[in-house]
């Protein structure tokens, strides 16, 4: 068991980012039985959700004439359309059914608020928005971060670089997540994680 002041942080482990989900992520949930082996090592474990609704601004489909995966500038930059994923209460934003969830102490759910997406799991993409999950971190006195999941490119590589902003220290194990990859934004993560001191690891 590690020491109470490290957490285990699961980004997104949801239906719609495993394959035959709305924005699935390829390979997604062979990530699954590692991460729920390695929750037996921490004694804190926190949990993420994209959490939207259906009229959510990252939608491709709430912009008329908008192609998924096109990029517009919205009031706090540039943002992605996505496809339609992950809406409040549908099937597609469940955790996968096979990721354990009595382990986890906190679920964050983020993105909920229709007008500005959320990545990190600290902040929504305004940057100034708060999820709250540093709170609980601090106040639980945990000063390292451990993130797996889901999508290596974007939620889990923003919750890493906030965790390392905000003075934690941060590691990503790469073989428990999977990503993306839009237009190189893979490499990109990873060139950006290491600048800013996340420690990548394998097993």
């Amino acid at each position: 068991m590690r020491d109470a002041t490290e957490a285990l942080i699961v980004i997104d482990v949801q239906n719609d980012f495993c394959p035959g989900g709305a924005l699935a992520v390829k390979e997604g949930d062979l990530i699954v039985p590692g991460i729920n082996a390695l929750m037996d090592e921490f004694q804190t474990v926190v949990l993420t959700q994209d959490w939207h609704p259906a009229d959510h601004s990252s939608f491709a489909a709430n912009h008329e004439g908008a192609e998924p995966y096109s990029v517009i500038e919205l009031e706090y930059g540039p943002q992605v359309l996505w496809p339609v994923h992950c809406v409040i209460g549908s099937a597609g934003a469940a955790l996968h059914r096979e990721l354990r969830t009595d382990p986890a102490q906190l679920v964050i759910r983020k993105g909920f608020r229709p007008g500005i997406d959320s990545y990190s799991a600290f902040f929504e993409n305004d940057r100034q928005t708060p999820t709250g999950l540093e709170g609980y971190l601090d106040s639980r006195g945990i000063t390292q971060l451990t993130f797996v999941g889901l999508a290596t490119d974007y939620c889990v590589a923003y919750s890493a670089l906030d965790a390392v902003k905000l003075g934690f220290k941060a590691v990503v194990r790469r073989d428990l997540c999977r990503g993306i990859d839009l237009n190189g934004s893979l490499d990109e993560a990873r060139a950006q994680m290491i600048d800013a001191g996340v420690v990548l690891q394998e097993a």
